[in-house]
């Protein structure tokens, strides 16, 4: 898992189905079983707190990202007036918290959890890392034009591929054909496109490969 705090009252997480997986829960169970997705979601608030002393009090606007490999969710506590603190029932139940602020305000866990058991995964983005700018090259020479949005970050001595697939023009087996040839030059990764925007520097914007076929490639 991948934390970032955010700030006082905000931290963010990346589980991946693979940590997901090492927990003890099946993809299924988080997107279909209310209970154990519930579950879930209160481990990940302890282990955050251990690790951040991010504790959860009061209500909490939570906003949750699904991508290919696992879900981004973002917690923050919300900052209440006298007046809306009144409004908030906050209750105890074996050392967890439920909190049940107004819902025109905020998103509590349980609204959390319909929309995971609503929305099925959604394969809408990946993350690639390449060791060096070089990998890029001979890729860019043999990868069709697919129907993808990307751009370039270099972070932390390393280069990250951000694509956005058009859902409407391309299948789950032209994604995976274009992971395919991507995975001989480089590998999946866990960062986010939120830590490269906020820590990284950008290279290309947009059309990465056709930009270093153009310039770079044979």
């Amino acid at each position: 898992m991948e934390i970032e705090r955010i700030n006082d009252n905000t931290v963010k997480f990346y589980l991946s189905y693979i940590d997901i997986e090492e927990r003890g829960f099946t993809r299924e169970e988080v997107w279909y079983n209310r209970d154990k997705s519930e579950e879930l979601f209160w481990e990940m608030m302890d282990e955050i707190n251990d690790e951040t002393e991010f504790e959860v009090e009061g209500p909490l606007w939570i906003q949750v990202h699904a991508m290919n490999n696992g879900i981004e969710v973002t917690v923050t506590r919300a900052q209440l007036s006298d007046n809306d603190e009144s409004d908030a029932q906050l209750s105890m139940d074996d050392s967890r918290k439920t909190f049940e602020p107004d819902p025109s305000l905020f998103a509590d866990s349980e609204q959390l959890m319909n929309e995971l058991n609503d929305e099925p995964v959604v394969w809408t983005s990946d993350m690639f890392v390449f060791e060096e700018f070089e990998n890029l090259i001979p890729l860019s020479n043999i990868i069709p034009p697919y129907a993808v949005e990307s751009s370039l970050y270099s972070f932390e001595n390393k280069f990250y591929l951000y694509v956005i697939y058009d859902e409407s023009k391309m299948d789950d087996d032209d994604k995976s054909d274009f992971c395919s040839l991507i995975s001989e030059y480089g590998s999946l990764s866990q960062v986010t496109i939120h830590r490269l925007e906020e820590y990284g520097k950008v290279i290309m914007e947009s059309d990465v490969l056709a930009t270093v076929k153009k310039y770079f490639g044979n």
